[in-house]
């Protein structure tokens, strides 16, 4: 299996606006052309906007639809948590929840002509629901399995003739797999395979079933059997994807037990396979760190690269992108390899840790270099003239007395900006960490001496500082410094020094 990296997206692999962060929407990908994004939940609004990425444009766009419902509104209502499947151009929704209401409504999205249709009218539709997983059985039929209505878990195999448009309930005989939501399904062959989930009473489920008797010309009676395959299988979890991409499944992220998405869930954030031709569960290579752990995200095939974008970890919605690549694609080039004795420090402490990836890799190297620095209470974000480290820091970089104080402070932000990751010496992370936080401040809220703890619900647009928040350079980890410098730059190029002075700009 080929060995891979994770890349985040970078402002040139695109054209357009991406989505604005969120977490509970779908994403399905229209032939070999275009993903389409819809819904989702970000700082509990509820959405109902679709957004295409053009894979072979490499261009995102927000088309104008039309078509209205039972209603009279256009489109479906706002929603998470429901299901989306694509047949041909044709991209059909079904249910999710809309504040604490199950929806149980029935939509299609014609991606030729960008028009809504509302589906009423066919025969009875499945009980309302969210939660559920979805996969196309052919080019013909779409197979519903599972969900929560609000009071109990469910256990129903519904299926979808998208020519006739009528929905039948499965008749299934013999052991059937626990009730559950939260858990995915594809379709393999002539099986449905249905992983994890969280189930009736509460538990968070690591099993795998088969689902046969789903394609009429094989003449087989519906039946489920439990399968359990040799090698590493992932973790009980749920609110995780699978993506099929050639000989194998690719599952990503998730989360496991605690409350239902609490923040004291543990969220995932590890690429397990299960390969087809062996039909063993195995771990993708990876040679770098994967981005934060979430659950409720998308993952879509790209040609030969795989687009993960948004979620939720329990505190934060993300809008981050990410390329997972084979290393050998051109932007796997990007990717910044530290000094050998660091990586050592970073794995050793990985290692001692039991592989948990929150653990601050930043601290254990401090204690090795006999670095300093304060886990004490975080500061106020103070004014440039006014931070200490800053000021000294600046003197060192700038090293010019002429130079008045915004310059000096243009002059070490031109610095940071042309920096790379490998070249941030340890006493420039503590002032370009609260810099980046200044920043962030002045941005959003015009004033500085806000608390760190502002703006815990999030940021409004499209961006997620995932760095807000740490209270203290120390609790950075390696592999967040080119995330951090990335921000930063572009916090820099939109930010100004003060009323008269725009920041330097790379």
């Amino acid at each position: 299996m080929r060995t891979h990296c994770w890349v985040r997206a970078s402002a040139s692999d695109f054209t357009g606006s991406i989505p604005q962060p969120r977490s509970g929407h779908t994403a399905v990908n229209i032939g070999k052309s275009k993903i389409v994004f819809f819904g989702g939940l970000v700082d509990k609004k509820f959405l109902n906007d679709v957004t295409v990425y053009d894979i072979e444009k490499k261009l995102w766009f927000q088309p104008k639809c039309t078509g209205s419902g039972s209603d009279g509104q256009m489109g479906p209502s706002p929603r998470a948590f429901h299901i989306a499947v694509a047949i041909d151009c044709h991209m059909f929704i079904f249910g999710g929840r809309l504040g604490g209401n199950r929806l149980g409504d029935f939509w299609v999205l014609d991606t030729d002509i960008w028009q809504w249709s509302e589906l009423t009218s066919f025969g009875d539709l499945p009980s309302s629901r969210d939660f559920a997983a979805a996969s196309p059985v052919g080019n013909r039929k779409i197979v519903m399995y599972g969900g929560w209505d609000g009071k109990k878990w469910l256990s129903d195999v519904n299926i979808l003739d998208t020519i006739s448009l009528e929905w039948t309930e499965l008749s299934v005989s013999g052991t059937l797999p626990p009730p559950r939501c939260g858990h995915s399904v594809t379709m393999i062959e002539k099986r449905l395979l249905v992983y994890g989930g969280r189930g009736g009473g509460g538990p968070i489920m690591g099993d795998l079933w088969a689902l046969k008797g789903l394609i009429e010309e094989e003449n087989e009676a519906p039946g489920w059997t439990q399968l359990k395959l040799p090698g590493q299988a992932p973790s009980a979890r749920c609110g995780h994807t699978i993506t099929s991409g050639g000989y194998y499944l690719l599952l990503f992220g998730g989360h496991g037990t605690g409350g239902w998405l609490s923040r004291y869930d543990i969220y995932y954030n590890d690429c397990v396979v299960l390969d087809r031709v062996s039909v063993q569960w195995t771990r993708l290579p990876i040679n770098n760190d994967p981005p934060a752990a979430r659950a409720y995200h998308s993952m879509n095939c790209a040609g030969s690269r795989y687009l993960l974008f948004g979620g939720f970890d329990g505190k934060s919605t993300y809008g981050d992108l990410w390329w997972l690549v084979p290393e050998d694609d051109p932007i796997a080039k990007r990717l910044t390899t530290y000094p050998a004795d660091v990586i050592s420090e970073s794995n050793t402490t990985t290692d001692s840790q039991e592989g948990h990836n929150d653990v601050p890799m930043m601290s254990e190297l401090h204690k090795r270099l006999d670095i300093s620095i304060s886990l004490s209470n975080p500061k106020p974000i103070l004014d440039e003239m006014e931070d200490e480290e800053f000021t000294q820091l600046r003197s060192i970089v700038v090293g010019d007395s002429s130079a008045n104080n915004i310059q000096a402070v243009q002059a070490l932000r031109g610095h940071w900006i042309k920096s790379s990751p490998q070249s941030i010496t340890l006493k420039e992370l503590s002032p370009l960490l609260h810099d980046y936080q200044r920043l962030v401040a002045r941005h959003y809220t015009k004033k500085v001496g806000s608390n760190l703890m502002l703006m815990e619900s999030g940021f409004p647009g499209n961006r997620v500082y995932r760095f807000y928040h740490v209270k203290d350079a120390a609790q950075l980890r390696l592999n967040d410094i080119p995330n951090l410098l990335a921000e930063y730059r572009e916090l820099v190029s939109s930010v100004s020094v003060g009323a008269d002075t725009t920041v330097f700009e790379a």
